[in-house]
């Protein structure tokens, strides 16, 4: 039976019914899962992003029950609650957004499915991924995660480097790695949260001021969610993850993927590659909207709402 985890409803501001419980992945990781589990239309497997929490997705989990869909989501390890990814070595700056592999985040699913099951959530299931959960998501999908139908939000299918950067981020994260100094930040990683340096005008994540405050309230409110910059190791695992996705053909599942017109964190380029060769997919563009498409304004979002609903409606 799993154990209850902390689960912060002041600032998921979702269901009343959310909460959270602490599963345990096959190698001994302890994660922290987010159950919104009104609804018989089936489960949606909701995967978040880097630096994400569980409590991010409150208001989207109230969105998804009214579509009569059951939710599950997670904290991956080394960020939120779960524990950190320290196999080899201290990580002492807990804050530093870290991963030994990229394919450790397949045991993670695995637990979440495994809680699912256990929690007697309702079939069938669909996926729902956002940024590096979008990443997380289609690996699963190559490995036949069984779901009906998925939704992909700004997925990181690519690390978003300025073109003479790439061989540099290639090598520099390499070397690190080799003089085992892969758990130090990026260059000009911070151990701040994003949200939390950020002010709304200019930033890269919603052009609604009330969402952008939702946000920086979750991690102000509860800094033990936050996440800084990631690890050169994490940036080195990124970069294998992403060009051996590339090399693998699209998984026959239906799909969408919703990206802003505005998007400036994930790479665009292999987001377009990739829908484009999707034989059941269709790519979805945003006017003017920024990373996070489902904590945009009304008249972004709700469209966006629509497109889910009647896309997983459509593979009951």
């Amino acid at each position: 039976m799993s154990q209850p985890a902390p689960f912060y409803q002041d600032v998921a501001l979702g269901p009343a019914d959310g909460r959270a419980c602490w599963v345990t992945a096959s190698d001994g990781a302890r994660l922290r899962v987010g159950l919104w589990p009104s609804g018989d239309k089936g489960t949606i497997l909701l995967f978040t992003g880097r630096t994400e929490y569980i409590e991010k997705y409150g208001r989207i989990a109230g969105d998804l029950n009214a579509m009569g869909y059951a939710v599950i989501s997670i904290d991956w390890r080394g960020q939120g609650l779960s524990d950190r990814d320290l196999a080899d070595h201290d990580l002492p700056d807990r804050n530093t957004g870290h991963i030994d592999d990229f394919l450790d985040y397949q045991l993670d699913v695995a637990a979440m499915l495994d809680c699912a099951r256990a929690q007697n959530l309702p079939q069938p299931c669909y996926l729902l991924a956002h940024s590096m959960g979008g990443g997380i998501g289609l690996r699963s999908l190559m490995q036949d995660l069984p779901v009906k139908a998925a939704c992909f939000s700004a997925p990181m299918w690519g690390i978003a480097l300025a073109g003479v950067m790439r061989p540099v981020a290639w090598s520099t994260a390499w070397l690190a790695q080799s003089f085992r100094q892969g758990h130090r930040y990026i260059p000009s990683g911070k151990p701040e949260t994003y949200i939390n340096l950020a002010e709304f005008a200019g930033n890269q994540l919603t052009t609604d001021p009330e969402q952008f405050a939702y946000m920086k309230n979750q991690t102000t409110t509860h800094p033990e969610l936050a996440l800084g910059s990631p690890s050169m190791t994490w940036l080195y695992m990124a970069l294998i993850e992403a060009r051996d996705m590339a090399a693998n053909p699209a998984p026959d599942v239906p799909a969408l993927t919703f990206l802003g017109t505005n998007e400036r964190i994930v790479d665009t380029d292999p987001i377009h590659e990739r829908m484009s060769g999707w034989p059941r997919g269709e790519l979805v563009m945003i006017d003017g909207a920024e990373h996070e498409v489902l904590l945009e304004t009304p008249a972004k979002r709700d469209p966006i709402l629509t497109r889910i609903s009647d896309h997983f409606g459509a593979h009951p």
